[in-house]
Parts: C-alpha cells; sequence; structure tokens
C-alpha cells in the first residue's frame, strides 16, 4: 500500500509551516483527519494495518486508541482484526496532561490490548493511551500506527511497534525553526 499516494489521493499532504500536536515545527503535514472520513480508504487502512498485525502474530481482544484522532482508527482496525470478539475502546484527556480510559469501558485485569494512532511524530499521545489502559489493568502487546515519522526506527519506548510506512519529515523544536520555515505563515494543528 503507497500510503502516502492515499494521502496525497484524498487531499490530506500538506506543505507550508505546521506546529504540530507534539510542540515540533514541519514543512510538511499529514492530516489524517481528511483521509479517515472517507469509509473506503479507512478501510483499506485499517485492513493493512491488521494484516500487519497478523503477520507479526501480535494477539489480543482489544484495540485502543487515543481521543480525537484514533477513536475512527481503533473502531476500524478491531473491525478488520479477523474476530467477532475484539473490541475497540479510546482513552481521553483527563484535564492534568495525560489520559484516562472512559468509565463506561472496561479493561480486565492482564488483558492484553494494541494501541492504535495515525501518525507517530513522538509517540507521546498514544503513549498516554497506552498508560492509561495500564493503570486500568491492561498489558499493551503493541503499538501499531498508519505513519511512522520518528527520526529513530524500531520499538517505542519497548512496545513493539507495527506501522503501515515510515516517512520522516524534518520537524524542528519551537527555538530551532530556520529562518525559511519560520518565514511562511504558522498553522497550527
Amino acid at each position: 500500500m503507497d500510503v502516502l499516494a492515499l494521502y496525497r489521493q484524498a487531499g490530506a499532504y500538506h506543505e507550508g509551516h505546521f506546529l504540530l500536536a507534539s510542540g515540533r515545527h514541519s514543512p510538511k503535514f499529514l492530516q489524517s483527519t481528511t483521509v479517515l472520513q472517507y469509509p473506503h480508504l479507512t478501510g483499506q487502512i485499517a485492513t493493512a494495518l491488521a494484516q500487519k498485525l497478523a503477520e507479526a502474530n501480535i494477539q489480543t481482544g482489544l484495540i485502543i486508541g487515543p481521543a480525537m484522532g484514533g477513536v475512527v482508527l481503533a473502531y476500524e482496525v478491531a473491525r478488520h482484526y479477523g474476530s467477532e470478539d475484539v473490541r475497540a475502546i479510546f482513552a481521553e484527556k483527563d484535564g492534568k496532561g495525560g489520559m484516562k480510559i472512559r468509565e463506561a469501558f472496561t479493561i480486565a485485569p492482564g488483558e492484553t490490548f494494541i494501541a492504535v494512532e495515525d501518525v507517530l511524530t513522538t509517540g507521546g499521545s498514544v503513549l498516554k493511551a497506552v498508560r492509561a489502559a495500564e493503570a486500568a489493568g491492561g498489558k499493551c502487546a503493541a503499538i501499531a500506527c498508519i505513519v511512522d515519522r520518528r527520526a529513530v526506527e524500531g520499538p517505542l519506548e519497548g512496545y513493539p511497534l507495527v506501522s503501515l510506512t515510515r516517512l520522516v519529515f524534518d520537524t524542528y523544536p519551537p527555538d530551532e525553526v530556520p529562518e525559511w520555515l519560520s518565514a511562511l505563515p504558522l498553522q497550527e494543528i
């Protein structure tokens, strides 16, 4: 699957000056919500991600995503995972800089889960969801994403990582934004 072509097809690949959720600046941005609004594209992505998880022999009955961006993706990956018993839940902001599991959701002690995210830049959001699920008694089997943008390959803080593609775009901390980039209008994401 050519993920970048899919993003371009949906009008979800952008160039300019972006302030990412991580606080870093980038000249390129992938707007996953633009892609995930189309059920046929979301289904293709989720099917491919579920297949890669199966190929990696990562088994679970629970998929979790961080709200809001990971809600649709968690649902679709669970739907395509291959078993009617797979559930999809989400973690939401707790108002203290972390995330919590909504009261309506339960995680059994020791229950394994896969955390999903659209694009990993630092992994901060998905790791907050992982910590919330672990605090509720769960055990993270893996983290899965559509695009891994991190500068380094491999696991994310010790958790196995499965991604559909790896696209490394330059990102800069706020105090190191190059002049050519800072000359462009800043768009907060």
